[in-house]
């Protein structure tokens, strides 16, 4: 198993905690920190999560986004390596004592936290000094909707993205407050613009079982879409070297392809006529940015048939779940995610010369959807903890 390293800070307290598993988690935790950091200069930061919280001012004690996974099985493969994880964490936490703990988002690995600092008296709801925050609400309205009742044992606050997600707590003792999506602040710039000229986009994710599943269905349906459309150029994002170097290994089976794709890790306004996506948080960016696209997706063959036992939406991309009576994605999961329907779904995008004007409205309906109404995730955290 490979060496696990938690670095110490160069400061002797610790004001914030951020545990971050995932790259959606980094990123919008790393807006919170901005702002924190505005308001409270001289605030002591530190994270287990990723390169997005580092670069806003929070010391990095260990890069957990590196190792994110999606699906039982999965997590399964990786027990070890997350039980090592687990028990260094709760070791560094005892030894630095942080105030505050914000947990984003990752509920398998941060409720499972919350518990064992509860457990071990480590928590204010364990009779510790510790306060801890959980920043995005587990997708109760989804499944495993008792999960609220553990919650609420283990938890001081919760801020949720979605004003509806507030219904899932009202028989719990637990405050949540609805605090906005950061998709949504008065401050956010989407990082896309749609430009009937510009390039197609490919969004596979940022796990790298995921990629491996999703790229190859997108890089077929780029090159069946290129009979039609042979001018057209495409874009890869990627979150990291280490995908960036996985999605290089998926394009040697298309080599035909390589003059035509350039792989991005930066983008900010990028110009794109459509994306192919998988239905993550990338997907619901680009509805904020009013991009058409197709979301697509690939899991285990076991985690699929267990999640559709279990899961109760009609939808997976966010968008169409916030906007069900007119879904604005078209959506294809495991087989039907193939090079042909995509391609098909693509070339009605570009053929439809009014799909700007349609997505533009798409995002106004989100933003004044999903907006801060009384307090944003800031005013949130300040309120619930003695940080200010």
């Amino acid at each position: 198993m490979r060496e696990i390293n938690f670095s110490s800070p160069d400061f002797d307290r610790i004001d914030l905690l951020i545990i971050a598993g995932e790259a959606s988690g980094d990123e919008h935790s790393s807006l919170i920190v901005g702002k924190i950091k505005e308001r409270l200069p001289k605030i002591k930061l530190a994270a287990i999560g990723g390169r997005c919280l580092e670069k806003k001012g929070a010391h990095l004690v260990y890069p957990l986004v590196d190792h994110a996974v999606v699906g039982v099985f999965e997590v399964l493969k990786n027990y070890n390596l997350f039980k090592k994880i687990f028990s260094k964490t709760i070791s560094w936490i005892k030894k630095y004592n942080p105030e505050v703990i914000l947990l984003v988002d990752y509920p398998g690995f941060n409720l499972r936290l919350a518990k064992e600092l509860k457990k071990q008296g480590l928590s204010s709801k364990g009779g510790g000094e510790i306060k801890i925050l959980q920043y995005i609400s587990p997708q109760l309205w989804a499944w495993k909707s008792k999960r609220r009742f553990e919650m609420e044992k283990i938890l001081d606050s919760l801020g949720v993205l979605f004003p509806f997600e507030i219904e899932c707590y009202q028989d719990t003792k637990l405050n949540a407050f609805f605090v906005g999506h950061p998709f949504a602040d008065r401050d956010y710039n989407s990082p896309f613009l749609y430009d009937p000229n510009g390039s197609l986009l490919m969004l596979p994710g940022s796990r790298e079982q995921a990629v491996g599943r999703i790229l190859p269905s997108f890089l077929q349906a780029y090159q069946i879409l290129l009979r039609k459309f042979p001018q057209i150029k495409a874009k890869i994002l990627v979150p990291s070297k280490k995908i960036r170097n996985l999605v290089m290994n998926l394009m040697d089976d298309f080599p035909n392809l390589k003059t035509n794709v350039e792989i991005i890790e930066k983008i900010s306004s990028l110009k794109t006529c459509g994306a192919w996506m998988s239905s993550g948080t990338m997907s619901l960016a680009c509805a904020f940015g009013g991009i058409p696209g197709v979301i697509a997706y690939r899991a285990h063959p076991m985690t699929y048939l267990l999640g559709k036992f279990l899961v109760k939406v009609p939808y997976l991309g966010m968008a169409n779940i916030l906007l069900r009576e007119s879904p604005p994605y078209p959506e294809f999961i495991q087989g039907k995610a193939n090079g042909k329907n995509l391609s098909f779904s693509m070339e009605r995008i570009l053929k439809n010369d009014q799909i700007g004007f349609e997505f533009e409205a798409i995002s106004k309906k989100l933003v004044e959807m999903l907006k801060a109404r009384e307090q944003e995730a800031v005013d949130w955290i300040l309120q619930e903890t003695m940080l200010g």
